[in-house]
Protein backbone atom coordinates (compact mmCIF):
# COMPACT_ATOMS: atom_id res chain seq x y z
CA UNK A 1 0.00 0.00 0.00
CA UNK A 2 2.98 2.08 0.76
CA UNK A 3 4.55 1.64 -2.63
CA UNK A 4 1.63 2.68 -4.24
CA UNK A 5 1.22 5.92 -3.01
CA UNK A 6 4.51 6.54 -3.61
CA UNK A 7 4.57 5.44 -6.97
CA UNK A 8 1.02 8.17 -7.36
CA UNK A 9 3.03 11.04 -5.87
CA UNK A 10 6.35 10.31 -8.53
CA UNK A 11 3.75 9.85 -11.33
CA UNK A 12 1.79 13.11 -10.50
CA UNK A 13 5.10 15.12 -9.87
CA UNK A 14 5.98 13.87 -13.16
CA UNK A 15 2.67 14.98 -14.48
CA UNK A 16 2.89 18.24 -13.27
CA UNK A 17 6.30 19.51 -14.35
CA UNK A 18 5.47 18.10 -17.68
CA UNK A 19 2.42 20.15 -17.80
CA UNK A 20 4.21 23.57 -16.17
CA UNK A 21 7.06 22.73 -18.85
CA UNK A 22 4.29 23.09 -22.14
CA UNK A 23 3.20 25.84 -20.27
CA UNK A 24 6.81 27.73 -20.07
CA UNK A 25 7.64 26.63 -23.65
CA UNK A 26 4.01 28.01 -25.19
CA UNK A 27 4.92 31.46 -23.35
CA UNK A 28 8.21 30.79 -24.89
CA UNK A 29 7.16 30.61 -27.96
CA UNK A 30 4.12 33.32 -28.03
CA UNK A 31 6.69 36.26 -27.48
CA UNK A 32 4.52 36.27 -23.91
CA UNK A 33 7.47 35.76 -21.63
CA UNK A 34 9.09 38.88 -22.70
CA UNK A 35 5.99 40.48 -20.70
CA UNK A 36 6.57 39.12 -17.19
CA UNK A 37 10.01 40.76 -16.88
CA UNK A 38 9.80 44.55 -17.16
CA UNK A 39 13.33 46.06 -18.66
CA UNK A 40 12.85 49.86 -18.85
CA UNK A 41 12.42 50.27 -22.72
CA UNK A 42 11.84 53.07 -24.69
CA UNK A 43 9.29 53.60 -28.07
CA UNK A 44 10.16 54.30 -31.27
CA UNK A 45 8.24 54.59 -34.74
CA UNK A 46 8.75 53.70 -38.44
CA UNK A 47 7.00 53.86 -41.57
CA UNK A 48 6.65 50.95 -44.19
CA UNK A 49 5.22 50.68 -47.52
CA UNK A 50 4.54 47.16 -47.01
CA UNK A 51 4.89 45.42 -43.67
CA UNK A 52 4.15 42.19 -45.42
CA UNK A 53 2.27 39.77 -42.52
CA UNK A 54 4.52 41.43 -40.31
CA UNK A 55 3.02 41.38 -36.22
CA UNK A 56 2.39 42.64 -33.30
CA UNK A 57 5.00 40.84 -30.37
CA UNK A 58 7.55 40.06 -33.72
CA UNK A 59 10.67 40.61 -32.37
CA UNK A 60 13.30 43.32 -32.48
CA UNK A 61 16.55 42.51 -33.64
CA UNK A 62 20.47 44.46 -34.16
CA UNK A 63 22.89 41.78 -35.29
CA UNK A 64 21.04 38.83 -34.90
CA UNK A 65 20.55 39.79 -31.02
CA UNK A 66 16.68 40.74 -29.71
CA UNK A 67 16.83 44.27 -28.61
CA UNK A 68 13.32 44.78 -28.70
CA UNK A 69 9.54 43.52 -29.70
CA UNK A 70 6.80 45.14 -31.80
CA UNK A 71 4.07 47.17 -30.15
CA UNK A 72 1.56 47.78 -32.68
CA UNK A 73 1.08 47.56 -36.39
CA UNK A 74 -1.67 50.19 -37.88
CA UNK A 75 -2.14 52.07 -41.12
CA UNK A 76 -1.03 55.88 -40.94
CA UNK A 77 -3.85 57.66 -43.38
CA UNK A 78 -2.16 60.97 -43.65
CA UNK A 79 1.04 59.57 -45.63
CA UNK A 80 -0.73 56.34 -47.05
CA UNK A 81 1.36 53.85 -45.27
CA UNK A 82 2.00 51.51 -42.80
CA UNK A 83 2.88 52.65 -38.84
CA UNK A 84 4.83 49.95 -37.12
CA UNK A 85 6.02 51.38 -33.06
CA UNK A 86 8.76 49.27 -31.64
CA UNK A 87 9.72 49.06 -27.86
CA UNK A 88 13.24 48.57 -27.15
CA UNK A 89 15.32 47.91 -24.28
CA UNK A 90 17.18 50.67 -22.86
CA UNK A 91 20.45 48.89 -23.05
CA UNK A 92 20.42 49.49 -26.78
CA UNK A 93 20.36 53.05 -27.68
CA UNK A 94 19.62 53.61 -31.92
CA UNK A 95 21.02 56.86 -33.33
CA UNK A 96 18.95 59.07 -35.21
CA UNK A 97 20.26 57.73 -38.83
CA UNK A 98 18.77 53.92 -38.08
CA UNK A 99 17.67 51.91 -40.62
CA UNK A 100 14.64 49.44 -40.40
CA UNK A 101 14.21 46.59 -42.44
CA UNK A 102 11.28 43.37 -42.12
CA UNK A 103 13.04 39.99 -42.91
CA UNK A 104 11.30 36.98 -42.82
CA UNK A 105 12.94 34.21 -40.99
CA UNK A 106 13.17 31.28 -43.21
CA UNK A 107 11.84 30.96 -46.25
CA UNK A 108 8.25 30.73 -45.12
CA UNK A 109 8.75 31.99 -41.28
CA UNK A 110 7.86 34.89 -39.32
CA UNK A 111 8.46 37.99 -40.05
CA UNK A 112 10.80 40.17 -38.03
CA UNK A 113 12.17 43.89 -38.02
CA UNK A 114 15.70 43.77 -38.42
CA UNK A 115 17.53 47.63 -36.97
CA UNK A 116 21.11 48.76 -38.43
CA UNK A 117 21.99 51.62 -36.18
CA UNK A 118 24.03 54.87 -38.63
CA UNK A 119 26.93 56.58 -37.49
CA UNK A 120 25.53 59.69 -36.30
CA UNK A 121 25.89 61.03 -32.73
CA UNK A 122 22.27 61.85 -31.56
CA UNK A 123 20.14 58.92 -30.26
CA UNK A 124 16.59 58.41 -30.74
CA UNK A 125 14.46 59.41 -27.23
CA UNK A 126 11.30 58.11 -26.53
CA UNK A 127 8.41 58.56 -28.74
CA UNK A 128 11.06 59.43 -31.44
CA UNK A 129 10.94 57.89 -35.73
CA UNK A 130 13.02 55.85 -37.55
CA UNK A 131 12.96 57.66 -40.95
CA UNK A 132 15.16 55.02 -42.75
CA UNK A 133 13.24 51.86 -43.67
CA UNK A 134 13.14 48.88 -46.10
CA UNK A 135 9.62 47.27 -46.50
CA UNK A 136 9.06 43.84 -46.96
CA UNK A 137 9.60 41.22 -49.55
CA UNK A 138 6.17 39.99 -50.66
CA UNK A 139 6.78 36.00 -51.65
CA UNK A 140 4.20 36.76 -54.12
CA UNK A 141 5.23 39.97 -56.32
CA UNK A 142 9.00 38.29 -56.38
CA UNK A 143 7.13 35.09 -58.62
CA UNK A 144 4.33 37.06 -60.08
CA UNK A 145 7.39 38.95 -61.25
CA UNK A 146 9.35 35.79 -62.23
CA UNK A 147 6.93 34.57 -64.02
CA UNK A 148 6.17 37.42 -66.04
CA UNK A 149 9.95 37.60 -67.31
CA UNK A 150 9.83 33.61 -68.02
CA UNK A 151 6.28 34.04 -70.56
CA UNK A 152 7.63 37.41 -72.71
CA UNK A 153 11.21 35.35 -73.27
Amino acid sequence: MRQTKNLELMVGVFVFLGLASLVLLAFNISNLGNSFSSPSVYSVKAHFDNVGGLRTRAKVTMSGVNVGRVVSVAYDQKISRALVTMEIQSDYPLTTDTQASIYTAGLLGEQYISLEPGAEDEVLRDGDSIYLSQSALVLEEIVGKVLVNLTTK
